[in-house]
């Protein structure tokens, strides 16, 4: 690992205790602009995370209703709780081309977008270790009150996420602070992800909320509207 790399990593609790981490799993609220646009406003409002780490495999359990939504890269299955398939769909991401800004979402639509989205947030710093990714250090983004350190990742081809080169941004104590992207399903719309809130669980640090802006230029916040909100309740390691 490099070294950004690594004191992110030791920072959020080092990759030998993560490593004993088979899932995340995360009460959670998401909400924000991006989901009313789409017609789901209250989708993952209430719902409970369970993202993999050795495997892209995020579980969605909707509490009150009888349904579970898993996303796989290639694969989405909503199903009842007792295994009953509701709907499938192989090879999602197709289904996002030619889609405009307010094309609504389905919910296998909606899914993936999430699964993708929260399997690279959980996994994040760690994921960075994984084989295939390809990171590098690069010019610091300086704040009026401080400086960010900034690491450039280049994603695997086999891995989903919102676009195949990414930027975090992490503080003088290795914890992340901003997660920068552009999204390729929602033709190349830019986030500024900002993390905050950390709570050490059972020995792994974890931004507890996030907040997700557009950005223009040289990474310029617009600070209306707010994309996407996540705000994290319990969370537990197995």
């Amino acid at each position: 690992m490099g070294e950004l790399l690594d004191l992110a990593v030791n920072a959020h609790g080092g990759l030998t205790r993560w490593n004993e981490v088979n899932a995340i799993k995360v009460a959670a609220s998401i909400t924000g602009a991006i989901w009313s646009v789409k017609g789901k406003a209250d989708f993952l409002k209430n719902v409970v995370i369970t993202a993999e780490t050795r495997q892209e495999h995020v579980t969605l359990d909707f509490p009150g209703q009888d349904k579970r939504a898993i996303f796989q890269p290639n694969r989405v299955v909503i199903e009842k709780l007792d295994g009953t398939l509701i709907e499938a769909r192989d090879d999602p991401e197709k289904s996002f081309a030619g889609q405009q800004r307010e094309t609504p979402w389905d919910d296998i639509q909606a899914t993936y977008f999430a699964g993708e989205a929260l399997w690279t947030y959980l996994n994040i710093p760690f994921l960075y270790t994984q084989e295939g990714f390809v990171t590098e250090e690069i010019a610091p983004l300086k704040l009026e009150t401080e400086t960010w350190r900034r690491l450039k990742v280049t994603f695997p081809d086999n891995v989903k996420s919102h676009t195949r080169e990414q930027i975090s941004c992490f503080g003088r104590n290795g914890w992340i602070r901003r997660h920068d992207y552009t999204v390729d399903i929602l033709g190349g719309a830019t986030g500024l992800n900002y993390a905050f809130d950390f709570r050490n669980v059972d020995g792994i640090v974890v931004p507890t909320k996030r907040r997700v802006f557009a950005y223009e230029g040289d990474y310029q916040p617009v600070k209306e509207p707010l994309l996407v909100a996540i705000d994290m309740g319990q969370i537990t390691l197995t």
